[in-house]
């Protein structure tokens, strides 16, 4: 088994670390355009050599996990280096312009559009983790314009994952997605903006920010690099989601004005719903 990762971070590492779970002799190379990354991917054994993109003929996998306004040169040119045997995959957080960009690639059968709900806020080869594969929600976008064979292996490989797998067209995907993972980051960088602009003294934030200041602003230790691209990529979807939340906020903040205490209540025992919601996505049993 030969493999190649392109983009040696969060996703391409771990990656890394769990497909050698699957295929302990397999062959992993890699690229990064960081030469530090490259370096430390090395030191850490996510890959054994450097890819060189010009021969990847023999390969049997390329993941590529890259920021998304960079994805598309990168899987044209990857696409461009491939047999009719390799499968290539990005794990990219948008799919419609990816998918758009690559409808005519004469090799756009080797390509295969997924979405692996799966991350932290960490970023670079240190953040690589193992299992970060293992038992996650897989989205698939337009897996009839793959081969019938990689497809096959692809969903093979999904299968000892034990990936819950979503076909998803790419349009709804960047939609839904907008909602329930841009939108998150979003309040994440916008709530850590507000306290450290009010809060000019450091130390404060550190001595009084509780738990739940804490795991709100996680996500705000996400990579600028990565998130501000799939914010503009999405932009239209984002922008919907943000007006509605807006709204939200705008109406929650009249009500305190007035004293609402009633109204404030019912809405936030609405809200509260969200917790068996999350309850019932983190018990299902995973399809195998």
């Amino acid at each position: 088994m030969k493999i190649g990762i392109i983009g040696l971070g969060l996703m391409g590492g771990s990656f890394s670390y769990d497909i050698r779970d699957l295929y302990p002799d397999a062959v992993i190379s890699g690229f990064d355009i960081s030469k530090q990354n490259t370096t430390t991917a090395i030191e850490l054994g996510i890959i054994s050599s450097l890819l060189d993109i010009r021969k990847i003929s023999d390969f049997n996998i390329i993941i590529v996990s890259v920021p998304v306004d960079k994805s598309i040169d990168v899987l044209k040119r990857v696409l461009n280096n491939v047999s009719k045997e390799t499968l290539v995959i990005d794990v990219g957080s948008t799919k419609q312009k990816i998918c758009s960009e690559l409808k005519n690639h004469i090799n756009r059968k080797n390509f295969l559009a997924m979405h692996p709900i799966s991350g932290t806020e960490n970023s670079g080869p240190y953040s690589a983790k193992k299992n970060l594969y293992f038992n996650i929600t897989n989205i698939i976008c337009e897996p009839e314009l793959t081969s019938p064979n990689l497809l096959d292996f692809a969903n093979s490989l999904f299968k000892k994952f034990n990936m819950k797998i979503i076909n998803m067209d790419p349009a709804s995907h960047d939609q839904h997605i907008s909602y329930v993972s841009h939108l998150s980051h979003i309040t994440s960088f916008i709530l850590a903006k507000t306290v450290i602009l009010k809060e000019k003294n450091e130390k404060n934030i550190f001595d009084l920010a509780g738990s739940g200041f804490e795991s709100t602003v996680r996500l705000a230790k996400s990579s600028s690099e990565m998130w501000t691209p799939i914010f503009l990529q999405n932009k239209e979807n984002i922008l919907e989601a943000l007006n509605g939340y807006i709204n939200n906020l705008e109406e929650l903040k009249q009500l305190i004005i007035n004293n609402d205490k009633k109204s404030i209540i019912k809405d936030l025992n609405n809200i509260n719903r969200v917790k068996k919601i999350l309850l019932g996505i983190n018990n299902k049993n995973y399809e195998k």
